[in-house]
């Protein structure tokens, strides 16, 4: 896929409000594309340097699918066909070509795929909404996710029945989500981001609204016995659960994560899956 990269998208020019409540698939799916069409530029920038250029990582822990092997040893990977969903600038579909993969990057966002276009390489591109993926039945042998999709939208369950129907027999399907713990504590690098402020059990969504009340960024929160209630429900057997630690070498703050809480509560859940 080719296209040329042109225009820019602006920041919204008011603060949205943050506020807990409900909202449905649409509103959720409207909110994360318009989010990260504006602040794809700024992630990207921020974020770059850490992802790499065709760089798998699962989390800002640092964890590399080079020596974690979820999706297999990578000696495995080649020729199989494999689905990133919520690729934004595919360096993990990158990371996949490099070990004789055939990965397709799909991304909600057109601005994150412009970045993928930016930094280049001979991927396919598609832009989709994870809930309604734009494929046949049995198309890939793989699929996986590294913070994309899952912890945006209204039903997962969804996301996870179409991805096993694209899926073929015995599949694997890694995500990667913000650990549902983190959920009780305020998103805050520092010490105050140590005390529990809200209840784990409380599933409202996170939502940020414009002053007409429309939601510009939403984000859903579900304990991690749901989680795996979810994975079963899209027809997944559970292989694994990786909660990594952070690692030694590892100094950055990235948004609510830091040495400091790392060393201390988890911030990344990995759902190793498998099609039944």
């Amino acid at each position: 896929m080719s296209q040329e990269i042109h225009g820019t998208y602006t920041e919204e020019p008011d603060e949205p409000e943050a506020t807990r409540r409900v909202a449905d698939e649409a509103e959720s799916s409207r909110a994360s594309r318009g989010w990260w069409d504006r602040n794809a530029d700024e992630y990207q920038s921020d974020h770059g340097s850490f992802l790499g250029d065709d760089r798998f990582v699962w989390g800002p822990e640092g964890l590399d699918e080079a020596e974690a092997g979820l999706l297999g040893p990578a000696a495995s990977l080649k020729g199989l066909d494999v689905l990133e969903i919520g690729a934004g600038a595919a360096q993990c579909s990158r990371w996949l070509a490099g070990q004789g993969a055939r990965p397709v990057a799909l991304d909600l966002s057109h601005r994150q795929l412009q970045h993928a276009l930016r930094i280049g390489g001979d991927l396919p591109l598609v832009e989709a909404d994870a809930g309604r993926l734009p494929f046949r039945d049995g198309s890939f042998d793989l699929a996986c996710s590294a913070y994309g999709a899952v912890p945006f939208v209204a039903d997962p369950v969804q996301v996870f029945r179409e991805v096993h129907r694209v899926l073929r027999p015995g599949g694997r399907w890694v995500f990667s989500v913000t650990h549902p713990i983190r959920w009780a504590f305020p998103d805050e690098p520092g010490p105050e981001g140590l005390s529990v402020a809200a209840s784990y059990f409380d599933r409202v969504p996170y939502v940020e609204q414009d002053e007409d009340g429309n939601a510009v960024y939403v984000e859903h929160h579900r304990t991690l016995g749901d989680r795996v209630r979810d994975v079963v429900a899209g027809g997944f057997r559970l292989l694994d659960l990786v909660e990594p630690e952070w690692p030694e070498w590892n100094n950055q703050e990235w948004g609510g994560w830091s040495p400091l809480r790392g060393n201390l509560i988890p911030g990344t859940a990995i759902f190793v899956c498998e099609r039944d």
